[in-house]
């Protein structure tokens, strides 16, 4: 089993580690439950942050400071819309798993934690398609890098947790 990966039930805001991801939209202005949570948590200098970076494309990341979190930087990377996922999405979504880690990887990172991706706002993409989309992609970067060190899957409800051990119970040998 990967020690660096670590599934966790409960609030991605209040993570203490070196970076958390930021689920937004491609202006990093707006965005479903995790934006408006990390936004709330980390104060008006992390939208004013946003605003100078300038946007991210689905798939990509950006990198600003945590402001009042506990963890000192948020990396922001947009999930893709969910359509039938036969236009390109599982990729793209995946995407953003590894963009976020090579950013941290980067960075020299320690300690990152992800919300689940993608799976939380209309149209979301189906928990059953994104946590077996995030556990491969996590597991595939942490196999070939040594940063981040640890790798947190923190998941908001109960639902989440469950079909995020599924993915990770079926992905290791």
């Amino acid at each position: 089993m990967n020690q660096r990966l670590q599934l966790q039930l409960g609030d991605l805001t209040a993570m203490d580690v070196d970076v958390l991801v930021n689920s937004t939209d491609p202006s990093m202005r707006d965005g479903g439950p995790v934006h408006k949570a990390v936004h709330a948590a980390a104060g008006e200098g992390l939208a004013a942050e946003c605003v100078q970076v300038g946007g991210c494309p689905v798939g990509e990341a950006r990198l600003t400071r945590g402001h009042d979190l506990k963890a000192p930087f948020v990396i922001h990377t947009v999930a893709p819309t969910w359509r039938d996922g036969l236009k390109g999405e599982p990729a793209q979504l995946a995407s953003c798993y590894r963009s976020a880690l090579a950013l941290a990887e980067l960075r020299g990172f320690r300690t990152l934690a992800f919300p689940s991706l993608g799976s939380g706002r209309q149209p979301q993409i189906p928990l059953e398609v994104a946590a077996p989309i995030a556990v491969r992609a996590i597991l595939a970067f942490l196999e070939d890098h040594a940063f981040p060190e640890k790798v947190y899957l923190v998941c908001f409800d109960a639902p989440t947790y469950q079909a995020y051990q599924r993915a990770l119970r079926e992905a290791l040998p």
